[in-house]
This record gives structure tokens, sequence and C-alpha cells, in this order.
């Protein structure tokens, strides 16, 4: 059980890193670690420090806290649905309130929702 922290951890670490368009060796330059351990720790392969992690949250440019808001429902092999479901979210944050209500008025008619 215990085990679990460093999957949702490594998990987040690496949602926000593919949210922020960074590939684990970009991560590891800001940090100041080699992309192999980046990788390590999203596959939960590495115990790591509260200083890494410190250090990890600050290349993202978020606070520690971030790397612990996650969901203990994480997926940790995101299917290509989520994908792109999570790229039309990130493009309608984007945009304003109206583009979005637009937006969905279209998804609705497409799908007859």
């Amino acid at each position: 059980m215990s085990d679990n922290i460093l999957k949702y951890v490594g998990a987040r670490i690496r949602d926000l890193r593919k949210e922020r368009g960074l590939s684990q060796e970009q991560l590891g330059e800001k940090a100041g670690f080699h992309f192999s351990y980046i990788g390590g720790i999203e596959r939960a392969e590495k115990n790591i420090s509260l200083i890494n992690l410190s250090k990890i949250a600050d290349g993202l440019g978020v606070g520690i806290h971030e790397l612990f808001s996650y969901s203990h429902n994480i997926s940790y092999r995101v299917t290509e649905k989520e994908e792109d479901i999570k790229e039309v979210i990130d493009i309608l944050l984007r945009h304003d309130s109206k583009d979005v209500k637009k937006a969905k008025a279209i998804i609705k008619e497409v799908f007859k929702d």
C-alpha cells in the first residue's frame, strides 16, 4: 500500500510535465536531474526525497503541494481518448467564456445531447 504514493506522485509529475509540453529531458534540465531519474520517478521506481520533489516542483513552475493534488483513481496508462479530451480542455481553457459556450453548442449539436 505505501508504494501507492510513489505511483500517485509519479503520475502527477508526468501529468504536470505533459501539460507544460516538457519532455523528461527538459524537466530534468530545469530541475537539475538526468532525464532517466525523472523517468524513474514517473514510473514509481525511485523513492524521491522532499528536496528533490521541491526541485521538480520548481522545474514545473508549481508549488510542491501540487505534486500531491492527485486523484486516488489515477490511471497510469492514459488512453488516446483521454489524451484527446485533455487536449480539447486545454484548448478551451485558453479561450473566453463566450467561445467555450459556442464550442459547447457545437459539441451538443454534433452528438445530439
